[in-house]
């Protein structure tokens, strides 16, 4: 299943894939990426020593389109927990190598590709695979490696935050590399930085700066802002010790006074006494008459006719001459 010779290999329809967990094999590469597309072989280099995989392999696809495909799809998904990063081995390297080539060196023995691909990865889109020159007898590193980046961006801010660094107990040296082509002359020249920036292709392989940076709101769609929150009420004073606390303030009609007490019943104590009421009609005392109702009246019955009794007074000799009725 592993591929033949990396100069047999289609580059452009081969992608990288790394962060790899221990578990995951060729057989399992290739059972994960076949759903993308037609794979023609799958290679994971392994460890001179122990023979394991180093973390991360090569999967090459029978066209570009199914390699861009699974780039889209497959990148940081989880495999056994871990996600797994995804992209060109080549990334277009023939078009996007905008000559962000940096030099690492002072490299301890124990730093291997995948070491260098995870601390750097960090800083933007590596094009290919960490280069790490070693011995081709032996095969143990030289003590240097190089790193193409897709933008000069990454190769900045690596070389900012990772130079004089300690990896594996050894404080490393990052500047960029020397052209292969010019006696002297380094990577990063503002003539290959003006070229960067008039190519495209060079702005395709941004995750970070893609998810950071939110595009801006069209113009004439920009929602208002929202409205000021209204000031707050005024708080009333504490009321005095051993008073109740005065009733809010309402804004709809009056309450209603509170019920007097009924006719004939002494006034509560809170409340006033009533006024007297003037009687109606007739001078004073006519209303005491009119109350007392007296005896009832009969109602003589059919046929019944009722003589009123005869009162006969007699008067007495001394009576008549006192002038008293005896």
């Amino acid at each position: 299943m592993a591929a033949g010779p990396i100069s047999e290999r289609n580059q452009d329809a081969t992608i990288y894939c790394g962060g790899l967990d221990e578990k995951v094999n060729e057989s399992i590469l290739w059972e994960l990426f076949v759903q993308a597309g037609p794979v023609v072989n799958v290679h994971m280099p392994k460890d001179r020593v122990t023979m394991n995989h180093q973390g991360y392999g090569f999967v090459e696809f029978m066209g570009e389109d199914d390699a861009d495909y699974a780039i889209k799809v497959m990148n940081m998904i989880k495999l056994y927990g871990k996600p797994i990063r995804v992209n060109k081995a080549s990334a277009h390297q023939k078009n996007l190598d905008v000559g962000a080539n940096i030099f690492i060196g002072n490299l301890d023995p124990e730093v291997d590709e995948k070491l260098l691909y995870d601390t750097f990865s960090a800083f933007g889109v590596i094009l290919q695979t960490p280069k790490i020159m070693r011995d081709p007898e032996t095969g143990n590193s030289k003590g240097f490696a190089f790193i193409n980046y897709a933008s000069f961006d990454a190769s900045d801010a690596a070389i900012d935050a990772m130079n004089g660094q300690y990896l594996c107990n050894r404080a490393i040296s990052i500047s960029y590399a020397f052209k292969k082509d010019a006696k002297g002359e380094r990577h990063g020249s503002a003539a290959e930085r003006l070229l960067a920036a008039q190519n495209p292709l060079s702005q395709a392989d941004r995750p970070h700066q893609l998810f950071a940076d939110a595009p801006p709101p069209p113009s004439g769609t920009a929602l208002p802002p929202p409205p000021a929150p209204p000031p707050p009420l005024p708080s009333a004073p504490p009321p005095p010790v051993g008073q109740p606390p005065p009733l809010p303030a309402f804004s709809g009609p009056p309450p209603l006074p509170p019920p007097g007490p009924l006719p004939g019943q002494p006034p509560l104590p809170s409340q006033p006494p009533p006024l007297p009421v003037p009687p109606t009609g007739g001078p004073p005392g006519e209303s005491r008459r009119r109350a007392d109702p007296g005896p009832p009246e009969v109602s003589p019955l059919p046929g019944v006719t009722i003589r009123s009794p005869v009162l006969t007074l007699t008067y007495s000799p001394i009576a008549k001459a006192r002038g008293r009725l005896f």
